[in-house]
């Protein structure tokens, strides 16, 4: 086992920059997912560490060898991928040993790699089948296990849940999470689903335009983002946006207004903040509160209510024209054009300065206590 270094990678395409100095340390045993939107540069920067891309510059490390010049093959490193990339006319145990047997290894090991695969990921009474007969699932275990029996230094997932069905993936989700914790391998996992890479990661890398936006736990990204991107990017519904003013500060205390606010709002930092007028204010869909329309800090109109059963979505609308959504109990009786009042508590606000660099917030000892482990 290994863990993975990366320095000052950059990757360009003629005089398209799409990886500007990437650096990361990964622990060794980690599964870390790299998340972002689409274009971010998640795909090439995994590529790039397998070997498949040449680097513009920088350096990779996996353990203690550089491997930046290496052939991907003497890498250590096996990757699987969005396409199952199986041999049709080959059967499961074939497509697992093929390459074992083009590396000469002997045949007794190789029988005793792909048994003791097949038996980590349950396929052992699939093991002479074709692909042709295996469901999508039972085809990514094979494609996984085809990784697992050349016991490499290093996984890399390049998306490989995406083809499955939602029921499928929520399996095979628990399964991937269940295998990590068995073999106990660096895992480097690309998704574009955040909640593939929140539930399954010890940490995340949030990719923006070929930058890393910020590298810690899921509940570091969900709590306390490092800017808007990152907010807005994390959590579904996103995170709710108020242009505010700061209106008074007393050391870590900053009191926040903006249009259409009854009330201000004072919010604790984790630090002293320095003296910032315009600021943005951040809230979670589920920590607004829904009141009468005379109550809270703003008034708004309900343009939309999603009942989806156990919670509803109401999204409303302020009087500048300014859309919020408030995640709400299933049974709230709010209903399209009613007029209700929002209010938004102090602990749960984050505040973003004008180049979009959170402030940090004070957070309640429960969840600072969770963001240590």
């Amino acid at each position: 086992m290994a863990g993975l270094r990366i320095e000052n990678l950059r990757k360009s395409f003629g005089a398209v920059d799409v990886l500007k100095g990437i650096d990361l340390d990964i622990r060794d045993g980690e599964f870390v997912s790299f998340l972002g939107p689409s274009g971010c540069g998640k795909s090439t920067l995994l590529r790039s560490i397998a070997g498949l891309e040449e680097l513009t510059d920088g350096a990779i490390h996996l353990g203690d060898r550089e491997i930046t010049d290496l052939p991907s093959a003497k890498r250590d490193i096996a990757m699987v991928f969005q396409n199952y990339a199986l041999y049709p006319h080959m059967n499961v145990r074939k497509n697992m040993s093929f390459g074992l047997s083009l590396n000469g290894m002997k045949a007794d090991e190789i029988d005793r790699r792909v048994k003791d695969a097949a038996e980590t990921l349950r396929i052992t009474e699939l093991l002479d089948r074709k692909p042709k007969q295996l469901s999508g699932g039972q085809r990514q275990r094979v494609a996984i296990g085809r990784a697992i029996v050349r016991k490499p230094q290093l996984f890399l997932l390049d998306e490989p849940l995406s083809n499955l069905d939602a029921g499928l993936r929520v399996t095979m989700r628990a399964e991937l999470a269940a295998l990590h914790e068995r073999l106990g391998v660096t895992m480097v996992y690309v998704t574009h689903d955040q909640v593939e890479a929140m539930t399954l990661s010890s940490r995340v890398v949030v990719l923006d335009k070929g930058r890393v936006s910020q590298f810690g736990s899921p509940l570091e990204l969900f709590h306390r983002p490092a800017n808007l991107f990152v907010a807005g990017f994390i959590g579904s519904p996103k995170m709710n946006f108020l242009p505010v003013r700061a209106s008074g500060a007393d050391g870590a205390r900053v009191t926040v207004s903006g249009a259409g606010f009854r009330q201000p709002l004072a919010v604790e930092l984790a630090a002293q903040a320095a003296a910032v007028d315009d600021l943005t204010l951040g809230i979670r869909p589920d920590q607004m509160r829904i009141g009468a329309p005379e109550t809270g800090h703003l008034t708004g109109t309900v343009r939309l209510v999603e009942r989806l059963g156990t919670e509803s979505h109401v999204h409303v609308a302020l009087e500048d024209g300014t859309a919020l959504v408030i995640i709400t109990d299933g049974t709230h009786p709010g209903r399209a054009h009613d007029r209700v009042g929002l209010t938004i508590p102090a602990e749960a606000a984050h505040l973003f300065a004008p180049t979009g660099e959170a402030l940090p917030r004070k957070l309640d000892p429960d969840t600072e206590r969770l963001l240590q482990v």
